[in-house]
């Protein structure tokens, strides 16, 4: 992939459906190599690749920078735990992931209310769907989701009153990110993967048709 002429947007999709169960890539790996980008468009190749491909690395930088800013706000840290939850319900893998263990848990309990946690059925024309196929959560839309667990956290940021904290983690974390994400130089990992993703988009849209 000509990371180049990937645009921000195409980045955000990319990150929004990808799986994020991955595990991290290796400490020795993603300390591995650092060199200075030659030219602004090999920085931005380069930005864009590193941030796909140690996206597991660089959540759990983020999150461990936030924990240590909450230290002393214990309840700014289950608002920013709902905030993460509320931003991760947007990616499909991990709602679907989230929506399937939830039924199977509540499925050894009670087999009638996992009934219910179904999503619905997606009508079909002709062999195809007739519409893009929508995410549901536990048997509800995933907006309902983000409602809830983002005003719950608004709720939380109001009474701990850690937002300018957050803000200062969230900078230094995310300042830690670019500038790994600039330094690392990419290696064949990281182009084999992407080729690999490639496949597996153009292999799953083939299927649905």
């Amino acid at each position: 992939m000509d990371w180049g002429n990937v645009t921000a947007e195409d980045l955000v999709d990319a990150l929004r459906e990808v799986d994020w169960s991955s595990p991290p890539r290796p400490l020795s790996e993603f300390f591995s190599r650092f060199t200075v980008p030659r030219s602004s468009s090999k920085w931005n190749s380069r930005l864009k690749c590193n941030l796909y491909y140690y996206r597991t690395n660089y959540f759990i930088l983020i999150v461990s920078v936030l924990i240590l800013g909450f230290l002393r706000r214990p309840l700014a840290i289950v608002a920013a735990l709902l905030t993460a939850l509320s931003i991760a319900f947007l990616n499909d893998s991990f709602a679907g992931t989230f929506s399937e263990k939830v039924t199977r848990t509540v499925r050894q309990f009670s087999p009638h209310l996992a009934a219910k946690m179904r999503p619905p059925l997606t009508p079909v024309i002709r062999g195809r769907p007739s519409a893009k196929r929508a995410i549901y959560i536990c048997g509800r839309p995933r907006w309902v989701f983000v409602l809830i667990f983002s005003s719950a956290s608004f709720f939380l940021w109001f009474v701990s009153a850690g937002l300018l904290t957050v803000l200062w983690a969230l900078a230094i974390g995310l300042l830690a990110t670019i500038l790994h994400a600039s330094f690392r130089t990419p290696n064949l990992k990281a182009r084999l993967n992407t080729f690999r993703e490639e496949f597996r988009a153009v292999w799953r849209n083939y299927s649905e048709l």
